[in-house]
């Protein structure tokens, strides 16, 4: 075999054993990390840290550790500073993997544990007016209606080799059908944004059905309920029977946030 053809194909294991944490953050403080000066072109001693970690074990109960997350740093100056890390216990099995620009690929290690990174309660409040904030940036309208004058119907001409195409004969002109809700292609939000837009919806009312929500944020349907299964619960029995309404985590949060 030719030595040049070399890795192609060639997986790097050498830290396939190398135990990494898999945490899902808030939208916010992912940007502000994003936004954070890259620490590459300093030395190691010059980078300053995110956040910092602080692992608490009550003696009398050795399974259930505490995280508890602390942010640091000059970005971090309007959001929230305390974090809870809610550790899962089952999930599927999961490795990190990387890539570099020349097409190397390794195995970056193992996910031993994987967390939801919320904010701490005396945090709610400020956390609330700051989704408040997006979700109001995100429902302005940047569309501008632009009038024509003396156009005398220029642009709605037919253009060159579109003669033909349309017929003049009232009889030739079939009905148009209207094109049902369902059939319409949806684009999806940003995740964090759509997030704020439910908190929104149900600050105005408790319990939504899964067609009302689609009408309200206009999303695909598969992608709305992976957004529910996050944030809502379901109700299969009762007077809201086939609605969700939010978890009281975050039904805490909005309560605190509308006083």
């Amino acid at each position: 075999m030719d030595e040049d053809q070399g890795h192609d194909g060639f997986l790097d294991m050498g830290k396939a054993d190398k135990s990494v944490w898999l945490m899902k953050c808030p939208v916010v403080v992912a940007k502000s990390w994003k936004n954070q000066p890259a620490s590459s072109s300093s030395s190691s001693s010059d980078s300053q840290p995110l956040a910092k970690v602080v692992f608490s074990l009550d003696p009398l109960k050795p399974d259930e550790p505490q995280f508890t997350m602390e942010m640091v740093g000059s970005e971090t100056e309007r959001i929230p500073k305390s974090y809870t890390l809610n550790m899962f216990k089952d999930f599927v099995p999961m490795c990190v993997f990387s890539e570099t620009s020349q097409g190397a690929v390794a195995m970056e290690g193992k996910v031993e544990h994987k967390f939801d990174m919320k904010p701490h309660e005396e945090n709610i409040e400020e956390y609330g007016r700051l989704c408040r904030e997006r979700t109001n940036k995100s429902m302005i309208k940047n569309r501008q209606i632009q009038v024509i004058d003396n156009d005398r119907g220029v642009h709605m001409r037919p253009m060159p080799g579109m003669v033909g195409l349309i017929s003049s004969n009232p009889k030739d002109k079939k009905k148009t059908m209207p094109v049902k809700q369902s059939d319409v292609k949806r684009t999806r939000r940003d995740r964090g944004e759509l997030e704020d837009i439910m908190f929104k919806l149900f600050e105005r009312q408790p319990n939504w059905t899964l067609k009302q929500l689609v009408q309200e944020t206009d999303q695909p349907a598969q992608f709305l309920k992976e957004i529910l299964n996050e944030l809502c619960v379901y109700n299969k029995r009762g007077a809201n029977q086939g609605t969700y309404e939010l978890k009281p985590e975050y039904k805490k949060s909005a309560d605190t946030a509308d006083e």
